[in-house]
C-alpha cells in the first residue's frame, strides 16, 4: 500500500473509493449468522468464497494488464466465450443470494430492535417451525423494495450506485470495529491496551477508505447518509416516546396503601372470572386499573397483572420464563406475573400462554403454602411483592384435562396432561376445551385447596384481557422540538405501527381497551 501511494499520490487515494468495491459483497454471507452456525460460515468462506474471489480478481487483473481500454466491462470481457453464459448465470444467482442474505439480516435486526423498544411494532412472521431466526416482516420487505426501485430508477448509473454502496459498507466496517472493541473489553475481558491496538490497526485502515469515499458524497454517497439519518430519527423518536410513556406510568401508579385501604373487595363489585391486566410496570398497580374501576366499578374475582418483558439476552429458558408473586394479601386474589422473553424468542400462542399462566399461578400457590415464597401465616406479604421463578416440574400433582372441541378429528374424547410447558408450535392449531383438576392430596391445606378451586372456577367463568390504549401528548410548557417529536412524529408512528393487542395475540372477543391520555 505504501508503494501504491508513493507512485499514484492523490489519484491513488481517490481511487480507494473504487478499490473498496472489490471487497464488498463477500461480507453479505456473514449476514446469515442468524441462520447458520459460525463454523459452517467459516468453512464456506475459507474453502469456497475466498479462493473464488482471489482467482476471479487475479484473472481480471491479468486481463486488464493486456487490455487497459476494457475497464468498464473487464469482468465479463475476461471470461472465455465457452463459459460466458454459465458464469453469467452463476453471477446473477450470487447477486440474488447476497441480496437475500442482507434482507434476512435486516429482518433479524428490525425484530431485535422492536423487542428492545427501539423500533415501532411490526408484524413478524416466523417461517420455520424448527429454526427461530427464520422470520419475515412484510412492512420492511415492501420498504426495501421501494427503496431499491427508487435508487435504481433515480440514478440509472452503476457508478453512482457504487459510490453510495462503498460509503455504506466502509462506514459499517468501521462501526463494527468500534463495537468489537467493546466485545474485547467486556465479553472477552481483555485489557484496554489490546482493544486499543485492535482499534488503531484496523480502524486506521478503514478510516483511510472512508476518507476516500467521502469525496464521493455529492456523486451518490449522500444516499446512505440520508437514509441513516431518517431511520435513526425514527428509532430515537420511538424510543424517546416509549420511555416517556413508561416514566408517566411509573409516576402515576396506584399506591399499595390505597389498594389495601379498600379491603378485599377493593370497594367495587367482584364478578366471576379472571382479569389479565397488561402493564409495563413490574411493581405497583398501573394507572389504567384505577381509571377503569373509576368509570366502571366492577372487576373480576382474580386479578393478574401481566408484564411482558424482552430482556437483552437471545433466549430465556422455558423454566425461567414465568416470574410470579402476589400484589396484595391472599384474600385479595391479586397476582403479578412477569413473562420474560429473549429478543430472539418466539412468543407462544395466546391459548397456550393463558393455560400455562394459570397453571403456573396454581403451582405458585402450592409452593407458597410450603413457605417457599416467605409469606406469613396471617396472609401478609414479607418483602413487598416478592416474586418467585415458577417452573412446573414433571412430577407436579397439578393436572389439566384437555377435551377435544367439535372441530377436532382426534378419536380420543379427552386426555389428562401433567403441568409442563409445551414445545413451541407455530403451526395452525384448533382450540381445545380445557378444564383443570385439583389433586386429591391429604397433605394439601384446605385454604390452598379453596384458593385453587376459586382460581379454576374463575378460569371456567371466562378470561378478559385489559390493555391500555394510551395517547401521549406533550405538556403545554414543553419546547417546540419536544412537541413535534411527541405530538406529531411519535403519534404518527404509534398510529401506523402494529397494534399492541395484535403483537400479544390477544383475542378480540375478550379484549377490553382502556383509553387514557398521558401528558409527558
Amino acid at each position: 500500500m505504501f508503494n501504491f501511494f508513493r507512485k499514484t499520490g492523490v489519484d491513488g487515494w481517490e481511487s480507494l473509493g473504487g478499490i473498496v468495491l472489490c471487497i464488498t459483497g463477500s461480507e453479505a454471507m456473514f449476514a446469515d449468522l442468524g441462520h447458520f452456525s459460525q463454523l459452517s460460515i467459516k468453512i464456506a468462506f475459507t474453502g469456497v468464497v475466498y479462493p473464488c474471489l482471489i482467482l476471479a480478481y487475479m484473472g481480471e487483473a491479468a486481463f486488464l494488464s493486456q487490455h487497459k481500454k476494457n475497464l468498464q466491462s473487464s469482468f465479463y470481457s475476461s471470461i472465455p466465450e465457452a463459459v460466458f453464459w454459465p458464469v453469467f448465470i452463476v453471477a446473477t444467482l450470487a447477486a440474488m443470494v447476497g441480496s437475500q442474505a442482507v434482507i434476512s439480516a435486516t429482518f433479524s435486526i428490525i425484530n431485535q430492535c422492536s423487542a428492545l423498544s427501539c423500533f415501532p411494532r411490526v408484524k413478524v412472521v416466523h417461517t420455520s417451525k424448527q429454526i427461530y431466526g427464520q422470520i419475515y416482516i412484510p412492512e420492511i420487505n415492501w420498504i426495501l423494495m421501494c427503496l431499491c426501485l427508487a435508487v435504481t430508477i433515480g440514478f440509472r448509473n452503476t457508478n453512482i450506485i457504487g459510490h453510495a454502496y462503498g460509503l455504506a459498507v466502509t462506514t459499517v466496517m468501521f462501526v463494527t470495529t468500534c463495537l468489537m472493541v467493546l466485545v474485547i473489553i467486556i465479553v472477552w475481558e481483555k485489557s484496554i491496551y489490546a482493544a486499543g491496538s485492535f482499534l488503531v490497526i484496523f480502524g486506521s485502515i478503514e478510516l483511510l477508505y472512508i476518507s476516500a469515499c467521502l469525496i464521493k458524497v455529492p456523486e451518490g454517497g449522500w444516499v446512505p447518509l440520508v437514509l441513516s439519518l431518517i431511520f435513526m430519527a425514527i428509532m430515537y423518536v420511538w424510543h424517546y416516546g416509549t420511555s416517556k410513556k413508561y416514566e408517566f406510568n411509573l409516576q402515576n401508579k396506584v399506591s399499595m396503601e390505597r389498594i389495601l385501604s379498600l379491603g378485599p373487595d377493593l370497594g367495587i363489585a367482584r364478578v366471576p372470572g379472571i382479569g389479565f391486566i397488561y402493564t409495563e410496570l413490574v411493581t405497583g398497580v398501573p394507572a389504567i386499573f384505577s381509571h377503569f374501576v373509576t368509570n366502571l366499578p366492577a372487576f373480576h374475582k382474580v386479578l393478574v397483572f401481566v408484564c411482558i418483558k424482552s430482556v437483552q439476552v437471545p433466549h430465556v429458558p422455558l423454566d425461567e420464563r414465568f416470574l410470579i408473586g402476589r400484589v396484595a394479601p391472599k384474600e385479595y386474589r391479586m397476582f403479578r406475573c412477569i413473562v420474560r422473553y429473549g429478543y430472539r424468542d418466539v412468543h407462544q400462542e395466546n391459548y397456550d400462554f393463558e393455560n400455562n399462566l394459570i397453571l403456573n399461578i396454581a403451582e405458585f400457590i402450592q409452593k407458597e403454602s410450603e413457605q417457599i415464597c416467605g409469606t406469613h401465616s396471617n396472609g401478609s406479604l414479607d418483602c413487598n411483592e416478592r416474586m418467585s421463578v415458577i417452573s412446573t416440574p414433571a412430577e407436579s400433582l397439578m393436572k389439566m384435562v384437555v377435551s377435544d372441541g367439535q372441530e377436532e378429528d382426534s378419536p380420543h374424547p379427552h386426555s389428562i396432561l401433567p403441568v409442563r410447558t409445551p414445545p413451541i408450535d407455530m403451526g395452525p392449531r384448533k382450540k381445545k376445551k380445557v378444564r383443570f383438576e385439583i389433586p386429591e392430596s391429604p397433605a394439601m391445606d384446605s385454604a390452598v385447596k379453596n384458593e385453587l378451586k376459586e382460581l379454576f372456577e374463575a378460569k371456567e367463568a371466562g378470561v378478559a384481557y385489559i390493555i391500555g390504549h394510551s395517547y401521549v401528548k406533550a405538556k403545554e410548557s414543553s419546547f417546540m422540538l419536544k412537541k413535534f417529536a411527541i405530538d406529531i412524529a411519535y403519534s404518527f408512528l404509534r398510529t401506523n405501527c402494529r397494534d399492541p393487542s395484535a403483537m400479544l395475540s390477544i383475542p378480540h372477543v375478550s379484549l377490553i381497551e382502556v383509553g387514557m391520555i398521558y401528558y409527558v
